[in-house]
C-alpha cells in the first residue's frame, strides 16, 4: 500500500471539490511529509488525531478559491525506487512547485537538500499555482 501516493492523491482530490480538510491514515512518514508541505505554504495545517484510529488531519490552502497545487506526481514508487545525487538533483528553474526528497536528514525540497549537498530517494514532484 503506497501511502504517500494515496496521502498526495487525496489532498489533491480534496482540493478539487473545495474541501476544508482531509483525513489521511497516520505515519511517521507522512507526519514528517505534512509538515513539509506546511513549512513550504502547500497546505495551512497538520495534526495528529488518536482516536479511534491514528490519522492525520490536513487543512488546505486555497488562493482566491483555487486550489494551490495543481498536480503531483509520485517518483519513487513501491516497486521502483528512484534515487538521485546531490549532482542529479533536477533544478525546476523558475517553474513553480517542489521536489520532495528524502535524504539521510530528512524529508527536504531540492533546494535544500542542493545547499545541504545531499541526494536521496526522489519521492515525488508537486506543480503549483504560485
Amino acid at each position: 500500500m503506497d501511502t504517500v501516493g494515496n496521502m498526495l492523491t487525496s489532498i489533491v482530490n480534496a482540493q478539487r471539490i473545495g474541501k476544508e480538510r482531509v483525513v489521511v491514515p497516520y505515519s511517521k512518514f507522512t507526519y514528517e511529509l505534512a509538515k513539509m508541505l506546511q513549512e513550504e505554504g502547500l497546505v495551512a495545517k497538520c495534526r495528529v488525531q488518536a482516536n479511534p484510529k491514528k490519522s492525520l488531519i490536513i487543512k488546505l490552502v486555497y488562493e482566491n478559491g483555487e486550489p494551490i497545487i495543481k498536480r503531483v506526481k509520485r517518483v519513487s514508487k513501491l516497486g521502483s525506487r528512484k534515487y538521485v545525487s546531490r549532482q542529479e538533483l533536477p533544478f525546476t528553474g523558475n517553474k513553480p512547485g517542489i521536489l520532495i526528497i528524502s535524504t539521510s536528514h530528512g524529508l527536504m525540497n531540492q533546494n535544500k537538500a542542493r545547499k545541504q549537498k545531499l541526494g536521496g530517494e526522489l519521492i515525488g514532484e508537486i506543480w503549483c499555482n504560485n
